[in-house]
């Protein structure tokens, strides 16, 4: 007989859940990840790169996934001082799922124009 599933999750879970919600559920984030991914590293060139991002909304998802441990912040001591972020290796692995998620939206966009062209 099959294992009855679970009616609610642990705390444990909706943690994790709430944590991901968090991270991945902010439009910007996505962009930020992406923008690491493809070697921008400087504040002012994510910004840049992202359009529509302010600076403080981009400070404030920085600090979000430095806190997270997706990306690490490294300071420059030369002249002139500067920031750089990174991706950390969990930082990496999320940008891996994330294009994947790209590509599987790119799909579905496709097959529901498909559908629409032969009706």
């Amino acid at each position: 007989m099959p294992a009855k599933p679970k009616k609610f999750l642990t705390l444990s879970e909706r943690s994790a859940y709430h944590s991901l919600e968090d991270v991945v559920g902010c439009k910007w984030s996505a962009g930020v990840v992406a923008a690491l991914s493809q070697g921008v590293h400087r504040p002012g060139a994510l910004e840049r790169y992202i359009p529509g991002i302010s600076t403080k909304v981009l400070n404030e998802r920085l600090r979000k996934l430095l806190a997270y441990g997706l990306i690490t912040r490294e300071e420059s001591a030369g002249l002139p001082a500067h920031v750089e972020y990174h991706l950390s290796p969990s930082g990496v692995r999320l940008a891996e799922i994330l294009g994947q998620l790209r590509v599987l939206n790119g799909e579905h966009q496709a097959s529901l124009d498909g559908q629409e062209g032969g009706a």
